[in-house]
């Protein structure tokens, strides 16, 4: 196993002196891409309705979880069986499987075309209410990360509020079912996450690895209650890697937790599918030349990463 790293931070702080907070995440993701969130808010009854539901979903028969894959989809809304998402560069897929709930949208949405429908799962009845609830719950926290983010880059406090508001963003709700002793694959294979930020429950359960800058692997191993965040791809490059997108894996039990199923409820934080991907200000100087002189909406680049994971 990894080291042990990563002191919890407590955004309630942030309330009261929100450049202290800014500075304690900006270092702490600057240093690891990587960061422990106590004091949240997103209250234990959400979390825990929404982990109930998540384990009665994977419970169900393996035809019933079927009939919720979108052919053609990408895995964005709905059911991804085992063995189909791959780790960019790995030569065998993830054991896992795992269900996406996105943002609900009014009717006639500009970006509906690139923001599909949640499936209701009629076999539980509160399945969508109770997974939404922690939906708008991580989306309300992931803007407060994003606050103390944006006042560590020396930007206004809600830059990145328009660009999140309607964002594509994605609860996923994962289930690493039991590994044999002779798995033939890793729970999740060393990747990075596409998109701005992730907001990551369930880390508790032991697996979860980053690696260092110094090349170690480094157990997150956070206190009970807190939150795992950490950057992604997308805001790498909006900060032209002043804040990186740290490579992480989950990998599989010890022989003593082999026969228990893992579950983890990651929150992929996402720009708006129209916005423009470009190098913030202050993010590029002589010592540190732009590497993104050509921007991208981050459509285009989902629709790229989804393709090196297999899911397109």
């Amino acid at each position: 196993m990894g080291q042990r790293a990563i002191t919890p931070i407590s955004i309630k702080h942030g309330d009261s002196n929100k450049a202290k907070l800014a500075q304690d995440l900006g270092e702490c993701f600057a240093r690891y891409g990587f960061a422990v969130i106590a004091d949240h808010g997103v209250t234990t009854q959400v979390i825990n309705d929404a982990f109930d539901r998540t384990k009665q979903f994977f419970a169900l028969p393996e035809a019933v979880k079927r009939k919720y894959i979108v052919p053609g989809g990408g895995g964005q809304r709905g059911y991804t069986a085992f063995g189909i998402e791959q780790a960019k560069g790995a030569d065998r897929p993830d054991l896992k499987e795992f269900w996406h709930v996105g943002r609900e949208l009014p009717a006639g949405h500009r970006l509906s075309d690139s923001m599909p429908p949640n499936l209701t799962v009629t076999e539980i009845a509160d399945f969508n209410a109770k997974t939404y609830a922690l939906y708008e719950a991580l989306d309300t926290l992931g803007l407060r990360v994003l606050s103390g983010i944006a006042v560590f880059l020396g930007l206004a406090s809600d830059f990145f509020d328009d660009k999140i508001e309607d964002g594509n963003s994605i609860l996923r709700l994962l289930h690493y079912p039991p590994v044999s002793a002779n798995a033939s694959g890793v729970r999740a294979g060393a990747h990075e996450d596409i998109n701005v930020i992730t907001l990551l429950l369930g880390a508790e359960e032991a697996g979860l690895q980053l690696l260092d800058r110094d090349g170690n692997w480094l157990d997150i191993d956070p206190p009970p209650g807190c939150v795992v965040c950490n950057i992604g791809d997308m805001l790498q490059r909006s900060t032209n890697h002043v804040l990186p997108s740290t490579t992480h894996r989950v990998v599989n039990p010890s022989p003593e937790r082999a026969k228990f199923s893992r579950y983890s409820l990651p929150f992929f934080q996402h720009y708006a599918s129209d916005y423009l991907i470009e190098t913030l200000p202050g993010c590029a100087s002589a010592a540190r030349p732009n590497r993104y002189a050509v921007p991208i909406t981050a459509d285009g680049y989902l629709q790229e990463r989804l393709a090196e994971i297999k899911l397109v």
